[in-house]
């Protein structure tokens, strides 16, 4: 026999959802205002809705409970989080990895790839801002001429003995010396 004067029951109210005002989602009915996101309660509809097993998420709070976790998806340094953490493991998490002889290296740099130091200021490197000079591993920032301070790139580095320079200043103090290479020192002593 028919059920009368109803319909499916709203997976979220347990309420009776009339056809009029129905959402279905993985087999089960809702109605358009319990239709929410189960972490953050905003409004979904089918391009924004992404459920768990009998849950249902934005597409954003789904990520951040079941997504791949690590440098490079919204989870690392520098994300954006909307979540709150305390204090105290907020600054546990974060501290600059500590040189030890052990050879073993933290959990933060495990999660988050940073077993590299730049070489000018022992801090460490992470993807985002590592450039590679003369075969180590510098900051963006630190990637200059140890003489003049100029700013380098891959076509104006060179390297001597693991530090870098500009082209100018590596011509200035290992380039070839003598007459006719436009070294004044040289010319000054033989007039």
């Amino acid at each position: 026999m028919p059920q009368l004067g109803g319909g499916a029951k709203c997976a979220a109210c347990q309420k009776t959802v009339y056809h009029a005002e129905e959402i279905q989602c993985n087999g089960r009915s809702f109605h358009k205002t319990c239709f929410i996101c189960l972490s953050c309660r905003k409004g979904l509809d089918s391009h924004t809705v992404t459920a768990h097993e009998s849950e249902v998420y934005c597409k954003s709070c789904y990520g951040k409970k079941y997504g791949p976790k690590g440098y490079g998806y919204g989870q690392g340094a520098g994300a954006l989080s909307s979540d709150t953490l305390n204090q105290e493991s907020t600054q546990q998490q974060f501290k600059p990895k500590s040189s030890s002889s052990s050879g073993s290296e933290s959990k933060f740099s495990q999660k988050f790839g940073s077993s590299e130091c730049c070489s000018r200021c022992s801090k460490a490197v992470y993807a985002a801002e590592k450039v590679i000079g003369a075969g180590k591993a510098w900051h963006k920032t630190c990637f200059r001429c140890v003489l003049c301070g100029k700013s380098l790139e891959s076509t104006t580095v060179t390297d001597k003995e693991g530090e870098i320079y500009c082209k100018v200043c590596y011509a200035k103090n290992f380039g070839p010396r003598g007459f006719g290479l436009g070294n004044e020192a040289l010319l000054e002593e033989r007039q």
